[in-house]
């Protein structure tokens, strides 16, 4: 932290306002996220199948609707003035989810409004990152702080989300999320300052596609997107599974995923220490075998108790994924961060995709224990494939 003392007065207030932003938008996310299955079964009325397709169709409208911004926000424009409108956005998709309860309205309206609001947070990175970089100072730790926001976020908004919901009503809980994202959009349009950007070179194009040349590019891709798939399995799946089968409290759900959130920031954190000595690789598979003892003890331990200590294996799961699988991809592609952090994100996208079919084809024909014995499968293939990346 000596750097933010360091600096001048009103150059803290900027980096402040970055956090407070990133908060902002992360608690606003993470209440609406962890709830939307529950929201789909018990106030919309859809059947599992309807609410896995949801979910993939909204992933599709996402990457589409992402890639197009993101072109139109490195080629022109103030991309200050597309955070604000993306997270205009933002507020009215929480207060459509409010108070509409038309299946065909949310799927159509519903996820073009959430496809253009999740461009929030990665734009607003970008932005943070480019006034780091005008700024010159300690653009690394600027850009650790900003992600520690998110996971901080996730911590404390599942637990809200569900206490909310349970207690309040969906209204309630969308409209606080509104409410998130109104106060963010006035900090980003008095607070937050517009950067100039650079142009970005004429062959970076040609440089993006002959990574996937690359045998273990495309492994690497492969694992990457299973693993996100099981991840996503277990989030659309587990607030279901919990209330329906296992007959325990709905806020339960919101607990585990603030217990795994608040875990994988001690994750990341030692992962980028143990990195430099193990390497990348064994990090992974250590982590990919976090995930497999996770999925394989939901299956035989359903108790409270139970539960919470094995988000223990989730959080490092997750939190060593999250932090070294983008730089395994870096490390892959060299000279290529561009391309490699693309990789990176659409194996999340695609395993988002196809954890709604999956998740919601399996529930809907043979009930929701057989999510998790499909999540189990999923992940020991992911370790597999994992150890057959070579290290760098």
């Amino acid at each position: 932290m000596l750097w933010l003392m360091t600096m001048g007065r009103r150059m803290n207030g900027v980096y402040v306002a970055f956090m407070i932003v990133a908060f902002m938008m992360g608690v606003a996310g993470a209440v609406q996220a962890p709830t939307l299955s529950l929201f789909l079964s018990r106030e919309v009325g859809a059947e599992p199948f309807w609410i896995g397709l949801f979910y993939t169709v909204n992933a599709i409208a996402g990457i589409l609707v992402s890639l197009a911004l993101a072109k139109r926000s490195d080629s022109q424009g103030d991309r200050r003035k597309l955070i604000l409108f993306c997270c205009l956005m933002a507020v009215g998709n929480a207060l459509l989810f409010a108070f509409n309860r038309h299946y065909l309205t949310l799927i159509t309206c519903g996820v073009l409004l959430a496809s253009l609001a999740s461009t929030a947070m990665p734009q607003l990175f970008a932005l943070a990152r480019e006034y780091a970089d005008s700024s010159a100072r300690e653009v690394v730790m600027f850009s650790s702080i900003m992600r520690a926001q998110l996971s901080l976020a996730w911590v404390i908004g599942p637990p809200l989300a569900f206490m909310l919901a349970l207690n309040y009503g969906f209204v309630a809980m969308f409209s606080i999320a509104a409410g998130l994202f109104i106060v963010s959009l006035v900090l980003i349009a008095f607070w937050l300052p517009s950067v100039p950007r650079v142009e970005q070179p004429a062959d970076v194009a040609v440089t993006q596609v002959s990574g996937w040349r690359d045998s273990n590019v495309r492994m690497l891709f492969i694992a990457s997107t299973l693993m996100w798939t099981c991840n996503t399995m277990y989030i659309i799946d587990m607030p279901l599974w919990i209330s329906l089968e296992l007959g325990l409290p709905d806020k339960l759900a919101g607990i585990l995923m603030g217990t795994a959130a608040g875990l994988e920031i001690p994750a990341m954190i030692l992962a980028g220490y143990f990195v430099k000595r193990f390497g990348k690789r064994l990090m992974m598979l250590i982590a990919v075998a976090a995930g497999v003892l996770f999925y394989i003890g939901l299956l035989f331990f359903h108790s409270q108790t139970a539960l919470l200590l094995l988000q223990f294996f989730n959080a490092v799961f997750i939190g060593i994924v999250a932090g070294i699988g983008m730089l395994w991809f870096q490390d892959l592609m060299p000279g290529r961060a561009g391309s490699a952090t693309t990789l990176f994100t659409n194996s999340i996208s695609t395993g988002v995709i196809l954890a709604g079919v999956i998740q919601g084809a399996l529930a809907q024909s043979f009930g929701h224990g057989s999510v998790y014995w499909g999540i189990a499968g999923l992940s020991v293939v992911t370790l597999l494939l994992t150890s057959r990346v070579k290290d760098v």
